[in-house]
């Protein structure tokens, strides 16, 4: 680690304002930031603390039914918070990481950083999300651009992620057992004009919508409807843990149990 400056600001205005300055990085839980600084990957000359902010932290329903969750909010208190209204996005904040992850962690931070293997950008892209920055509404589909890449500019910050409440969902997620990513996640929502299927762990370009997956679940919602379906290998990601093929074989079958968990 090296020396650095902290500013805690207790407002959106304020944070904002603090990293329009030289080297200034904003700083969510830190569950991501704080290692890359330890191995010296990054080197800002200031961090800006985002969670001291009130009006960035808690969850609440609109007048629309939406689930409205601050950017500073935790993933401990989404899985408390969000269970009575959005169940499926609660269970999956619980399963985050472990205990000190989640206490930490936030959910606006997950969403910044976009790692190719974290659960939210799945739950945002699977059920069709707004992200809320200082100066604009991004739709999911708009927001995710890739590994570890996102459409927000230098200096924007996730006050608010709104999620529309589907009628069923499930998150199914083959964990890596030591680092508690998903190998393979994938987010399954059933609303009124059709379903969505997002999936992380999987590719090279990050998360996804299995479009095919997508179709066929909106005609008969069940397992069975993906029968004949599969994904090619090509531009899935391949380590120790899994080869492209192996993971895009892991996407049909945690879909296929995810709609199975909707059903019952």
């Amino acid at each position: 680690m090296y020396a650095f400056e902290i500013e805690r600001p207790s407002t959106i205005a304020d944070a904002v304002n603090a990293l329009k300055g030289e080297d200034a990085q904003a700083l969510g839980g830190g569950q991501t930031l704080i290692p890359t600084l330890k191995q010296r990957l990054a080197a800002p000359s200031v961090l800006v603390s985002l969670t001291g902010i009130g009006e960035m932290q808690g969850v609440c329903q609109a007048d629309d039914g939406a689930v409205c969750i601050g950017g500073a909010t935790t993933h401990a208190t989404v899985a408390k918070e969000a269970a009575a209204h959005y169940p499926a996005l609660a269970d999956l904040a619980s399963h985050i990481g472990d205990p000190a992850v989640r206490n930490r962690g936030t959910i606006g931070g997950s969403l910044a950083n976009n790692d190719p293997a974290a659960c939210y950008p799945a739950a945002a892209l699977g059920s069709g999300a707004t992200i809320i920055t200082n100066n604009r509404q991004i739709a999911a589909d708009d927001y995710f651009e890739g590994m570890f890449s996102t459409a927000l500019d230098e200096g924007e910050v996730i006050t608010e992620v709104r999620f529309p409440v589907p009628q069923t969902a499930n998150y199914q997620k083959f964990l890596q057992p030591a680092s508690r990513f998903a190998l393979v996640g994938v987010f399954v929502a059933q609303y009124a004009d059709g379903v969505r299927v997002a999936v992380t762990g999987a590719s090279e370009e990050g998360v996804f919508r299995w479009s095919e997956a997508e179709a066929a679940l909106s005609a008969n919602f069940s397992a069975s409807a993906l029968d004949g379906l599969s994904l090619p290998a090509d531009g899935m990601i391949g380590d120790l843990h899994g080869s492209p093929s192996y993971r895009a074989h892991l996407v049909k079958v945690m879909t296929g149990r995810a709609v199975a968990a909707c059903q019952g």
